[in-house]
């Protein structure tokens, strides 16, 4: 049976500013590589945590159908947002332990819907760190946001 993993990560020009995501999608079994998607996009007016959770929402969405795979984020909120904080945040009705409406809460109910037909086990990685899939996806999320810059030459 083949493993299946996304490797995500977002960008964003200023913060906010213009952003983008990236996903590349490995289907491995062992070390043969079975098949590859590479996903990515981006919006005007945007924050890098807005696009690290677009990242990780795509490449749910993208998956046709329920499937176990194995998320690779280097971002730290939406690894421990989605496998602890959100548990609270859902019990106490999208709000915070200090009682503010949660921040993003729109992607972060999103994602819950997205992981919930399937078993996703999720993994922090070091950005910027010499990984080569977490360097595609930072590529990926660069070419997402590139449309968006301003003032990019055409």
């Amino acid at each position: 049976m083949a493993d299946l993993h996304a490797y995500t990560d977002g960008a964003c020009s200023g913060n906010p500013g213009p952003g983008g995501w990236g996903v590349l999608l490995r289907a491995t079994e062992g070390a043969r590589i079975l098949k590859e998607r590479e996903l990515s996009g981006g919006e005007a007016d945007t924050t890098n945590n807005r696009m690290e959770l677009m990242a990780a929402i795509m490449a749910l969405e993208t998956l046709e159908r329920p499937s176990a795979l194995t998320i690779v984020t280097d971002s730290a909120y939406v690894k421990n947002g989605v496998t602890g904080w959100i548990h609270g945040w859902k019990r106490n009705g999208w709000k915070t332990s200090a009682k503010k409406p949660v921040k993003n809460v729109e992607l972060w109910q999103r994602l819950d819907a997205a992981q919930a037909r399937h078993q996703v086990t999720w993994e922090w990685v070091k950005g910027h760190a010499g990984h080569p899939e977490n360097e595609k996806a930072d590529e990926l999320a660069r070419a997402g946001m590139a449309p968006f810059k301003p003032g990019k030459d055409t």
